[in-house]
């Protein structure tokens, strides 16, 4: 049986987009990635693509990324810091097959404007104890798709954005593939606005 085709959608240096490639690497990930799309040609992400063999399309500002999935055949789309909204159109043809990660706690600290180094200095603005990452079903407004797992990291008294925006990382880089071998084993229903996850 084969694998579903995972395409991954980046805009910076793609370290969460390694991550995935070194869970299918080991085994892990249930799903053949298979293609990752830009949003410009300096992404980083685009590097690490090459290297492991993956095909890459470069999805321009007035571009219907649906054309790229369309071509390469894909079953599930992740989004991987990718700073370009989702037509309407291609989430509702990827309704509960698209999924995003996020570097808080949603519904905290998420929504339009609410990304990168944004997310962690309103994290410390606000004197929050714990912050963490998600992951979510893409919809049609920022950040607010079902959640599918959350993990929690502890927010010190001295931490700076940067502090906080690298210990966040490091458990997304372990949530992400998780995440994606969950929906790649179809182990995953959504009930309203709740996600249950099927025993293996």
């Amino acid at each position: 049986m084969s694998l579903p085709r995972l395409a991954i959608f980046a805009s910076g240096g793609g370290s969460n987009f390694q991550a995935i490639l070194d869970r299918a690497a080991a085994g892990g990930l249930g799903a053949d990635v298979s293609l990752l799309v830009a949003s410009s040609a300096s992404a980083g992400a685009l590097d690490r693509a090459r290297a492991a063999g993956v095909p890459t399309e470069v999805c321009g500002p007035d571009d219907d990324p649906s054309v790229f999935t369309d071509k390469h055949a894909i079953d599930l789309v992740a989004l991987a810091g990718y700073m370009r909204r989702i037509p309407p159109d291609m989430v509702a043809s990827f309704r509960h097959r698209m999924v995003n990660i996020h570097p808080s706690l949603l519904p905290a600290f998420g929504g339009s404007g609410m990304y990168g180094a944004r997310v962690h200095e309103a994290v410390v603005a606000h004197g929050v104890r714990i912050t963490g990452a998600t992951v979510h079903f893409v919809d049609e407004t920022y950040d607010t798709g079902p959640i599918i797992l959350q993990q929690a990291v502890p927010v010190h008294q001295d931490d700076t954005p940067a502090d906080v925006a690298a210990r966040v990382l490091a458990v997304e880089h372990s949530l992400y593939p998780e995440a994606i071998q969950l929906l790649a084993a179809n182990r995953l229903t959504v009930h309203g606005r709740r996600v249950r996850i099927q025993d293996a």
